[in-house]
């Protein structure tokens, strides 16, 4: 998460707790970062004229004014459960400031429903590490090469540096799909594979994700049909890429 992403999690925090207090910990925590990089970001939104406040000693912390709002949107309960249930899925910071915006605006039978349908989800830890699928993230986000050390189904760890194409879900597990430059060939690598993940400021070439996937196991993979009014403003790109070989196949693993 750059800096300017940060800020604005850290009033997007803040405002959903309001009138309530924050410590400088609890902000660490949710946007996984440090204290010192917490306490410097709400002195700069500070010095800005966010209205952002702290209250010393016991029991105190920081909180924004409250009557800092978002435009109003109004759900119906059927689509407020279906995106409380969508984003209990998603991992990170973007996913939990991105429903706490949602979360905001709700109210009524909107709110009661999706608040309802929350109580009722539970999820495991996650076995992919936070850095990994950031860094995961922004590579595919940017068009940029990654750096990545995999361990494949054999149990062997090899280092690459990828260029991504896009990303694949199946069964519950989130797969990178990309141009492996060490391999010269498409290859899929399942997320909680990666070991170490690292961003370059190597511009990556396109590569088509439907090429890639092409002869695969996950040929006949779909988009989401959710995504669809933001997919139709998307040009396709090209490619010949293609995915080839056992190594990191798309499909779901044992």
């Amino acid at each position: 998460m750059n800096r300017t992403a940060r800020l604005y999690a850290l009033v997007e925090e803040l405002r959903a707790a309001a009138p309530r207090l924050l410590t400088v910990a609890t902000l660490a925590t949710r946007l996984e970062v440090s204290t010192r990089t917490v306490q410097r970001d709400l002195q700069a939104l500070m010095e800005a004229g966010v209205p952002v406040r702290t209250t010393p000693g016991r029991g105190g912390g920081w909180s924004i004014d409250p009557a800092m709002t978002l435009p109003p949107i109004r759900f119906t309960p059927e689509e407020a459960s279906a995106l409380a249930l969508t984003l209990a899925t998603a991992e990170g910071a973007h996913a939990r400031t991105a429903f706490q915006k949602i979360a905001a605006v709700m109210n009524g039978a909107a709110l009661a429903a999706a608040g309802e349908l929350a109580a009722r989800i539970v999820a495991l830890p996650s076995r992919t590490d936070a850095g990994v699928r950031a860094a995961v993230d922004h590579a595919v986000a940017t068009n940029t090469a990654l750096r990545l050390t995999y361990t494949d189904a054999s149990g062997r760890e090899s280092d690459r540096v990828v260029e991504p194409a896009g990303l694949l879900t199946a069964n519950g597990r989130w797969y990178l799909i990309a141009w492996c430059r060490t391999r010269r060939a498409g290859r899929g690598f399942r997320l909680d594979r990666i070991i170490a993940a690292a961003t370059t400021r190597d511009h990556a070439q396109s590569h088509d994700l439907t090429e890639l996937l092409r002869g695969s196991t996950a040929a006949d993979a779909t988009r989401p049909a959710t995504l669809d009014p933001l997919n139709a403003a998307v040009a396709p790109s090209t490619s010949s890429g293609r995915l080839t070989g056992r190594e990191g196949a798309t499909a779901p693993e044992a």
